[in-house]
């Protein structure tokens, strides 16, 4: 059951900027965030996500306004939650950043002004642009790795795919569909930015890393990375089975020359590279495969999602009336 509590700013700009906090057991924190948060913004959003503390109450003590759900449903559900309250309360920019303090609300404005200025749609606030302090080494590599995969995957190129301090004009909210609920909501918002045809911007942000990550970093980069193959497989399946299908079988190729040049010379079957040219080329013929076959189930519900969709805006109830008649 959700829960609505607190007050509502009145408004500092031309425009309608809210900020949305997803957090889970950040009382110690999230007080400050939000005091800090409405210096730069028209109203605050706390997105409480099942917390077990007293979060929803220093957070509506502090001024926000609290959306609790009623249990713990992860940091994509905060997120569309965040998204969904932006869209009902008709900001023209929101900004999502974290509750623990990690991110410096004083870096709203020029988050915001990409979008506010016409020229993006999703402004992502970077850790790895600018002179400011970087994330720790093991979080640097991690997030690289992330980055990379994601940018492969969805044909958008940013610098910093899992920053949660981002600011999104009212057309993004209208378009983004989301549906992961863990921490790889991060990656598919930047496939769906992709799908959406939505500009992207990067800014420079402050972050600041007091306490220890309370998530294992290994589990956390696995988990995100195994959903993000699971969103490339979807989304691009000629890319995550076809090019490494390809690549197994010139392996397997390369191998079956080698056995040939082999046995041409010395009359004798050099077994082990035929077992090579064998396991490849099967491993690529089958990867292909499912690249072809996932490829062709994509087209086929685009297909069809699009003749729903076409069917829907063209029903009227009078041709319903019409029709029983």
């Amino acid at each position: 059951m959700d829960q609505e509590r607190g007050a509502s700013e009145q408004p500092k700009h031309k425009h309608k900027i809210i900020a949305a906090i997803p957090c889970f057991n950040e009382q110690r924190c999230i007080g400050s965030v939000v005091v800090m948060t409405k210096k730069f913004v028209d109203s605050v959003i706390v997105i409480d996500d099942g917390s077990t503390d007293a979060t929803a109450e220093v957070a509506a003590e502090a001024g926000a306004t609290v959306h609790k759900h009623d249990q713990n449903r992860g940091y994509g559900a905060a997120i569309r939650s965040a998204l969904e309250k932006g869209r009902q309360l008709g900001a023209d920019v929101l900004v999502v950043l974290d509750g623990d303090g990690q991110h410096d609300p004083s870096d709203i404005p020029n988050l915001v002004k990409p979008v506010v200025e016409g020229e993006a749609d999703v402004v992502v606030g970077s850790r790895f642009l600018g002179k400011g302090k970087r994330p720790p080494l093991y979080r640097r590599l991690g997030q690289r790795v992330l980055t990379t995969a994601t940018n492969m995957g969805s044909g958008q190129t940013v610098s910093d795919s899992q920053s949660g301090f981002r600011a999104y004009s009212s057309k993004a909210l209208r378009e983004l569909t989301l549906a992961e609920s863990g921490m790889s909501v991060s990656s598919e918002i930047q496939f769906a930015i992709g799908k959406s045809g939505l500009r992207v911007a990067e800014v420079p942000i402050a972050v600041s890393y007091i306490d220890r990550a309370k998530r294992n970093p290994i589990g956390h980069a696995v988990s995100v990375l195994s959903r993000l193959l699971v969103l490339i497989s979807l989304r691009q399946p000629l890319l995550l089975f076809g090019v490494p299908g390809f690549v197994l079988m010139a392996g397997g190729v390369a191998f079956g020359v080698r056995v040939l040049a082999r046995y041409s010379e010395t009359r004798e079957l050099a077994v082990g590279n035929a077992l090579g040219m064998v396991l490849l080329f099967q491993a690529g013929l089958l990867a292909l495969f499912t690249a072809l076959m996932l490829q062709a189930m994509k087209e086929l519900m685009r297909g069809e999602v699009a003749r729903l969709a076409k069917e829907v805006r063209g029903y009227t109830p009078a041709e319903e009336s019409t029709e029983g008649e």
